[in-house]
């Protein structure tokens, strides 16, 4: 069976990812990162999502980003809230991780040299987003030509491909894909400051586009928030 990593937040995006690997006939390896995020709880919906969905292997690769800072996923900075739909997506918000895409493709590829993979998944979208520059087409593209370049197997001949297949989905599109997929969306979690107990906020960038994206699909949410 052919075999794939696949990037696994625990988020919509990298669960439909897994659910579009899966379907495709891929052997999965879930790849998840503890790195010091203050919604470490997405985690643990990681953990829930491999197993229901059957991955062969789920790492959690445990790693420290907030040595670096200037994120407010990882420093003191306050998430945003409830800004409007015309700022998000515009410029590059204060909850983007330094280099995260680049320094979790390159875990993952070395998980893929290991296992014998040679197809690396990513859920990243440059449609309904909150702008990051990791998360388009082009940085994808060039992350692929560097993992060609840098590595045993991409120097005897073999090849890896980077697939993003949701990159130019909105976020109802990926729902409607996921539930497609028989994804269970309840075991997701997207919230950047969720409660201690785990409900989500309602109101940073994550949720806000999630909820914009079950009303264009015309599904209700199946995640606790406390407030929407």
């Amino acid at each position: 069976m052919k075999r794939a990593v696949v990037l696994l937040s625990g988020g919509l995006d990298s669960t439909t990812t897994l659910a579009v690997a899966i379907a495709g006939g891929y052997e999965t390896y879930a790849l998840s990162f503890d790195y010091g995020q203050r919604h470490k709880i997405e985690i643990d919906a990681a953990r829930r999502i491999a197993k229901a969905l059957g991955t062969k292997e789920h790492r959690i690769a445990k790693i420290d980003m907030r040595i670096f800072g200037g994120s407010a996923l990882t420093d003191e900075i306050d998430v945003p809230k409830k800004r409007l739909e015309t700022e998000i997506g515009h410029g590059i918000p204060v909850t983007y991780v330094p280099a995260r895409n680049t320094i979790f493709l390159s875990y993952a590829l070395a998980l893929a040299e290991t296992v014998g993979a040679r197809e690396i998944f990513i859920g990243a979208n440059a449609i309904d987003y909150s702008g990051y520059p990791d998360c388009r087409p082009e940085f994808i593209a060039a992350f692929e030509t560097v993992a060609n370049l840098g590595t045993r197997v991409g120097v005897e001949g073999a090849r890896f491909r980077i697939h993003a297949p949701l990159i130019k989905f909105s976020k109802a599109e990926i729902i409607r894909k996921a539930l497609e997929l028989d994804v269970d969306l309840s075991l997701t979690h997207s919230c950047y400051d969720p409660t201690p107990e785990g409900l989500a906020c309602g109101e940073c960038d994550s949720c806000l586009l999630r909820l914009k994206g079950f009303r264009e699909a015309g599904i209700e949410d199946p995640i606790r928030y406390i407030k929407k």
